[in-house]
């Protein structure tokens, strides 16, 4: 009976295209917005996105949103959203605290999910939206976090290239995630200096992403971590009204930052791998400075978001005397997603990435095939960040973190 249910519901969505509603309106909700109305514009989907609505708590300023950025309705109630009929698709892009209570609610109501990384702010919640997405998945429902620098053609280009072998065995994964907005201490007392809404700092802001990149690149996961964590400025003046994406208004008073401004770790994967990582908000002079590298026994990759048309490649197979590091310009029509887009040398930028991450997501929707980066991979991401903070807590202590099952 569910099989035929799922059936006929997806003949629906076929015929009206794929309704999608969102939670989250800030800096994340445009960068989303943007990549649901371009990729059926972009891309031939085999189901056109639809911006059914999109949902804030301040009612003023979610219609602002929903005007500005296409959405054909707004609500103030993410619970009213869910229960639309005409959204098949919840995008979820609060923070990190109202993650599971939404994801597994719009998983319940039958929706599709595509929920912004970290999945959650412990691993408990994150192994209970795994589970809710499982149960989904036997009813014909998706989840997908949305880790969106897998969806640079240049790092997915890495990856294809790690996975034909082209740099042999990996012996070293060295990845940095650098910014700088929070060096000025009278910065104000946002929502992401806080645990009880963020998590945690830089590690689950900026160490999220290095995290998943890495394992998604070498096609491997990390086993144990060592750890140092830092918060350099323990106070900060409160908030006066509401933040814009990274920015805000300071008011007189102040509050304890509860959360790392700094987190550095080493680590070793399970192919066998040494890794170094290090994320920072107060790198100065950086603004969203990230690069990955990895040397292996045939060759290194290199890859620097401040130059996301390229990727550095070095084969050691060479002869010495012409071996070298050389530039791959990623845009031709060959290399992922830039059939769609422009000619060769023409390259794109950070917006990009959520549009193919719609691209994504709505191709496994029509074919019914499980999405990556899964909840399942989210997970993952989200035990290495605990094993951080444990680590760190436990004067770097080295941390084992649980074998999951291979990665998508």
């Amino acid at each position: 009976m569910e099989d035929v249910q799922g059936k006929q519901e997806s003949a629906a969505v076929r015929r009206g295209g794929l309704g999608v509603g969102m939670v989250g309106y800030a800096f994340m909700g445009a960068a989303h917005s943007q990549g649901w109305r371009t990729a059926g514009r972009v891309f031939d989907l085999p189901l056109q996105p639809r911006l059914a609505a999109i949902c804030g708590r301040d009612a003023t300023a979610v219609q602002a949103a929903a005007d500005r950025h296409g959405w054909a309705a707004a609500e103030t109630d993410w619970r009213a959203l869910i229960n639309r009929d005409d959204v098949q698709l919840v995008d979820i892009c609060t923070p990190g605290d109202s993650h599971a209570e939404i994801a597994i609610a719009a998983l319940e109501a039958g929706k599709h999910v595509l929920c912004e990384k970290p999945l959650a702010n412990t691993v408990e919640e994150a192994e209970a939206m795994l589970e809710a997405a499982e149960r989904a998945a036997a009813r014909g429902q998706l989840a997908m976090v949305g880790f969106n620098y897998r969806r640079v053609p240049a790092m997915a280009l890495a990856r294809q290239m790690v996975a034909d072998g082209r740099i042999g065995a990996i012996h070293h994964v060295r990845v940095t995630y650098l910014q700088d907005w929070l060096v000025d201490p009278e910065f104000p007392l946002t929502w992401r200096l806080e645990r009880e809404h963020a998590g945690s700092g830089a590690l689950g802001d900026l160490g999220a992403h290095i995290v998943d990149l890495a394992q998604y690149v070498t096609g491997s996961q990390i086993t144990g971590v060592s750890a140092l964590t830092e918060t350099f400025i323990r106070e900060r003046p409160l908030l006066a009204g509401s933040s814009a994406g990274l920015s805000g208004a300071a008011s007189g008073e102040r509050g304890q930052v509860t959360v790392d401004d700094a987190a550095l770790f080493t680590g070793r994967f399970a192919n066998g791998a040494l890794a170094s990582f290090e994320a920072t908000r107060f790198a100065t002079g950086r603004k969203n400075a990230l690069r990955l590298e990895l040397n292996g026994e045939k060759g290194s990759l290199a890859f620097d978001l401040e130059r996301l048309n390229e990727l550095e490649f070095h084969d050691q197979t060479l002869p010495a005397g012409t071996a070298g590091f050389r530039r791959i310009l990623v845009t031709e029509p060959e290399h992922p997603y830039l059939e769609a887009w422009w000619p060769p040398g023409h390259g794109l930028g950070y917006e990009h990435t959520f549009v193919h991450q719609a691209r994504d997501l709505v191709h496994a929707i029509a074919s019914g095939t499980a999405p990556a980066p899964s909840f399942a991979d989210g997970l993952q991401v989200q035990r290495v960040l605990a094993a951080v903070e444990e680590s760190a807590a436990k004067n770097s202590a080295f941390t084992a973190i649980p074998a999951q099952e291979a990665r998508t």
